[in-house]
């Protein structure tokens, strides 16, 4: 299924018939198994409903830093994304993906 970003907001977990969703690099996967972290109180709250892509490889939880662009990344950074987008995959199953 395509989300566009707008759509993917919809699945941020503050309408409890939905799914909660996180993208990471446009995949998006279902992170209801893990709503205590991904939930409205959970500690990662920030980036249901969001690719959360740049700010899990800078390590942050800054909102301004909730996005999908990969632009000006150092190495350190893509590899730390790359751990974080196989640790979803073994966790999670993935649902669609983020369009423009």
């Amino acid at each position: 299924m395509d989300f566009t970003a707008d759509q993917l907001l919809q699945y941020n977990g503050t309408d409890p018939s939905k799914p909660i969703y996180v993208a990471i690099k446009g995949r998006v996967f279902d992170v209801m198994t893990g709503k205590s972290f991904y939930g409205p109180c959970g500690s990662y709250v920030m980036f249901a409903g969001k690719d959360a892509s740049r700010a899990l490889a800078k390590i942050s939880k800054n909102d301004e830093g909730i996005s999908s662009s990969l632009h000006r990344f150092i190495e350190k950074e893509i590899g730390v994304l790359d751990d974080w987008e196989k640790k979803f995959e073994a966790k999670y199953p993935v649902v669609g993906r983020v369009v423009s």
